[in-house]
């Protein structure tokens, strides 16, 4: 009779042990396993030109990014990789709508096939990577470097237009701001560096 009590005792104790263990697997699981995706609505990509040989900034901003190919990832910078977007030039926002009809016209305009700004993300895996970026009708990297803030992702880059053979564009775009982009020295100047900062949320699917 007593070996009978401590068999089942033994065999209700080791079933309660199973029973607890499963559970704290499951829940840690659930706490872990799931999805991020990119969500553009509520990310956000400015850029930051120069004029005048005393380097002014001029700041603005894109309103509108489409994301072309979801990316699920186990993490935030897991959903960036290799998702690729498209930025209409149209939606440049600088808060002036002279200087972004100008920008349209005597920039993006004079390039070819450049009614949007399209890109696909290459992480390295060390808060670094490659932006495909395709403008002028060329595709070169854009090198970054990000940094994660939660489940945002902060990009900084600079950019050089050169590369992208905009050195027309950039003229276009100078001698239409001929007297906006002259300082002190009286030389009109528009820089070839842009330099770009983009907050990308990632959202748990």
């Amino acid at each position: 009779m007593k070996n009978m009590l401590y068999y089942t005792l033994f065999f209700s104790f080791a079933l309660l042990t199973v029973s607890c263990a499963k559970g704290k697997k499951e829940t840690e699981t659930s706490k872990t396993d799931h999805a991020y995706l990119i969500d553009a609505d509520h990310s956000s990509v400015q850029w930051t030109a120069y004029k005048t040989t005393d380097k002014v900034p001029v700041k603005g901003t894109f309103k509108e990014i489409k994301i072309l190919n979801s990316q699920e990832g186990k993490s935030p910078s897991a959903s960036l990789q290799g998702l690729q977007f498209e930025i209409p030039v149209s939606s440049i926002f600088s808060k002036d709508t002279i200087r972004d009809g100008k920008l349209n016209k005597f920039f993006f305009a004079v390039m070819e096939n450049t009614m949007s700004l399209k890109g696909e993300f290459k992480l390295d895996g060390d808060e670094k990577g490659n932006l495909a970026l395709t403008m002028n009708g060329l595709t070169k990297d854009l090198p970054f470097a990000y940094e994660m803030s939660q489940d945002t992702i902060l990009i900084n880059a600079s950019m050089d237009l050169n590369n992208w053979q905009a050195q027309t564009a950039l003229e276009s775009l100078n001698q239409a701001c001929l007297e906006l982009h002259t300082g002190p020295d009286g030389v009109s100047k528009t820089w070839n560096e842009v330099s770009i900062q983009a907050k990308i949320l990632a959202v748990k699917k």
